[in-house]
């Protein structure tokens, strides 16, 4: 997927020192929708550590983690992940997902959130891929609604973000009615 001079990609080991510059450029603006980060996870050595232990879930079937780079210069600008794959009957996974502030607004969330919704159907075989958002945050809800989503539910107190525990709006898109595999 291209869009706007981004693609995505599979995230690498590489990737390390361009998302601690990213996310460090960002602390700000993503913390009021992220829960509490350490100093190490803005480092290199942090985000190595964390995308070795995405790869390993990666291997293990569980996650498929995805980076949006710019087509030049191959510096992260974004990241989408596809976590808590579960197979069986229940064919379904989570989706999370951000982008630098700096290339918000230009339908990148949108274009990498379909893409992985047809990597979850096509490749993966899943039924169905559910997103959570904190009930103020209209651009992300914006975001799943343009890429299929629909709210079912409202969690509260769901995850500890900013310093406390928020309520969240539950959102799923259906990709097919297919049984199982």
């Amino acid at each position: 997927m291209i869009i706007d001079g981004v693609e995505m990609r599979g995230v690498e080991l590489g990737d390390a020192a361009g998302l601690a510059d990213t996310l460090a450029r960002n602390r700000a603006y993503m913390a009021p929708f992220e829960p509490w980060r350490s100093e190490v996870f803005f480092t290199e050595e942090g985000q190595a550590a964390r995308i070795a232990a995405l790869l390993a879930e990666r291997d293990g079937g569980r996650l498929a983690p995805y980076v949006l780079v710019e087509t030049g210069t191959g510096a992260p600008v974004g990241m989408i992940n596809l976590g808590g794959i579960a197979l069986g009957p229940f064919r379904s996974g989570g989706v999370g997902y951000w982008v630098d502030q700096a290339w918000t607004g230009r339908g990148l969330a949108t274009a990498a959130l379909t893409e992985v919704c047809r990597i979850a159907r096509d490749e993966l075989g899943l039924h169905r891929v559910e997103a959570g958002t904190l009930v103020g945050n209209l651009a992300s809800q914006r975001v799943l609604a343009k890429a299929g989503f629909e709210q079912y539910g409202l969690a509260p107190r769901y995850l500890h973000i900013d310093g406390a525990w928020r309520d969240h709006r539950l959102f799923q898109r259906l990709l097919h009615d297919d049984p199982p595999l």
